[in-house]
């Protein structure tokens, strides 16, 4: 079964997808080793792998290409930002067949201009409603296998309101949108009338310090969220970390306490080495016991 036929088999299951976010491989298979059932690759975090901000400076190509490889290191299915589709509604054609082709189960993509911005900081713009619609068609439209998922966002509540967010969101889903993405909703009571009004599978995006008040996973599910994605949980936690361990090494001119133990044979045997090992002797072995 295809990453992206697990991810809808999820998305019906009535469970809650839980998708933390990665930037590289090494987010996307702790989160997988984690034990989590999907991850999620975060524009902002791809955008800072790169020295940017989430301000939309990526392109398509730089996004697929981190995605391909997140996507082709874990076992467990990949959903990507895509941002606004990167243009008009061929553009978003040729995104939505790149995205799959990397092995990516679901992206979602935004109603912003080009470029966007974060949609946790203010000043968005949108572009119209029409617009909107035709890249969502277009997304759908473009699907090699039903199996994939488009996610439709929409950032209409910081620029037009909230019950404008829900018009847009509801359009997606009569469009050809397996699910939509209300981003920002600005308090408890909007997060929560989100899923009611939506009336399908509906995305919340879990931002600390952003504009969307902290909901506990489980109230999230209780709500009806079929998705619940966690973008800057362990990008904001590497900083702090990197931060915390460089100030201690000038302070004390030398390698700090670890904060757990470990050694180059623990963290490769984090990707892979146990397999790479075994195929350094194995097809030698088999030209051995071919001759016997």
């Amino acid at each position: 079964m295809s990453q992206a036929a697990k991810f809808k088999a999820m998305l019906k299951s009535g469970k809650m997808i839980v998708a933390p976010g990665a930037i590289d491989c090494i987010t996307g298979r702790l989160i997988d080793q984690a034990g989590f059932e999907a991850a999620y690759m975060t524009g902002a975090g791809t955008s800072a792998t790169l020295g940017y901000p989430d301000y939309g400076l990526i392109t398509m190509t730089e996004m697929v290409a981190n995605a391909s490889r997140i996507a082709n290191s874990i076992g467990i299915p990949l959903i990507s930002d895509s941002d606004t589709g990167f243009g008009n509604e061929l553009n978003m054609f040729r995104t939505v067949q790149e995205f799959e082709r990397a092995g990516v189960a679901a992206i979602h993509v935004e109603d912003q201009v080009f470029p966007k911005k974060c949609g946790h900081l203010d000043n968005k713009e949108l572009v119209s409603r029409e617009d909107y619609i035709a890249k969502i068609r277009a997304a759908a439209a473009a699907k090699r296998t039903p199996d994939f998922t488009v996610i439709a966002r929409t950032d209409a509540r910081a620029v037009a309101g909230f019950d404008e967010a829900i018009a847009r969101a509801r359009l997606a889903l009569e469009n050809g949108a397996d699910a939509v993405f209300v981003e920002a909703p600005q308090t408890m009571a909007e997060v929560e009338q989100v899923p009611k009004l939506v009336k399908g599978p509906c995305l919340l995006n879990m931002v600390r310090g952003g504009k969307t008040p902290e909901v506990p996973l489980a109230d999230a599910e209780r709500m009806g969220y079929a998705i619940s994605i966690l973008p800057g949980l362990l990008l904001g936690s590497i900083i702090a970390i990197c931060d915390q361990t460089l100030a201690e090494t000038k302070r004390l001119g030398k390698y700090p306490p670890p904060l757990v133990e470990s050694s180059p044979a623990k963290t490769f045997a984090r990707f892979g080495a146990a397999d790479w090992d075994a195929r350094r002797t194995a097809f030698r072995d088999e030209i051995k016991a071919a001759a016997e």
